[in-house]
């Protein structure tokens, strides 16, 4: 009910609409009770019982929105800047280059990722294999930041909010599979992430005449995928929900 009553009051929701509980949203800033068998509705709390967690919108957070739109000549993503500490938002590193999460997780095992970089996970987008979701890199890339070490993630596939306190600039298009430019980039390659200012881009020279990289095979052949090859030839990309009925 306070949510409700901070958002409507602030002009941040549309409350002409039809709901399951009837017409307008305000019926929402109240707080069903049931007394002696019958339902009775009151006003809900005025105040947040813990402002660590919910926040009366005079006394926000943060000034903007934790996410922000990302873009440069790697193309455009998002990233969820909130979580990351401030001195973590601006990441400028060699690229070190991988085609699924499995395969960051065995480099890390080998000690191949002690070092300032931007790990890039490419063919992950909706196109290349359905862009499943790539949670299982925090924990990993979190160790790296732990140890000292400048590093961020640039995918094109999905991350679910899992992203914590590394930077990632996820959902990156166009994808891999496209021809985005993120698969014109090698190992070494200098990437720029700043979420302070929205750029994403790699500072190299002759980059947009380089090829681009061939999508593993195996993203597109067993395990059932040929049945799928439809979908993922007719779906549009992240930016447009990763639909493919659009």
């Amino acid at each position: 009910g306070f949510l409700f009553r901070e958002l409507i009051n602030a002009g941040l929701l549309h409350t002409d609409v039809q709901t399951v509980a009837g017409h307008g949203l305000e019926r929402y800033a109240a707080e069903p009770k049931l007394r002696d068998g019958v339902l009775e509705w009151e006003s809900g709390p005025g105040r947040s019982a813990n402002e660590k967690i919910l926040r009366p919108a005079q006394n926000p957070f943060a000034a903007t929105g934790g996410l922000k739109n990302l873009k440069g000549n790697l193309g455009r993503a998002v990233i969820k800047a909130s979580a990351v500490k401030p001195e973590n938002r601006v990441v400028e590193a060699p690229a070190r280059i991988f085609c699924d999460q499995e395969s960051v997780k065995q480099a890390f095992k080998n000690g191949e990722l002690n070092k300032d970089c931007v790990v890039v996970v490419r063919f992950q987008g909706p196109t290349a294999n359905g862009m499943p979701e790539l949670h299982s890199l925090t924990p990993t890339l979190s160790v790296l930041l732990d140890r000292g070490w400048r590093v961020a993630l640039v995918t094109d596939g999905r991350m679910s909010g899992a992203s914590g306190k590394v930077p990632a600039a996820i959902h990156v298009a166009p994808e891999a599979a496209r021809c985005g430019p993120i698969g014109k980039i090698v190992d070494g390659d200098i990437i720029r992430v700043d979420a302070e200012n929205g750029v994403l881009e790699v500072l190299v020279d002759g980059f947009d005449d380089r090829p681009f990289a061939d999508a593993p095979q195996d993203s597109q052949f067993g395990f059932g995928r040929e049945l799928f090859s439809v979908f993922r030839n007719q779906v549009g990309g992240a930016e447009t929900g990763a639909s493919a009925l659009f």
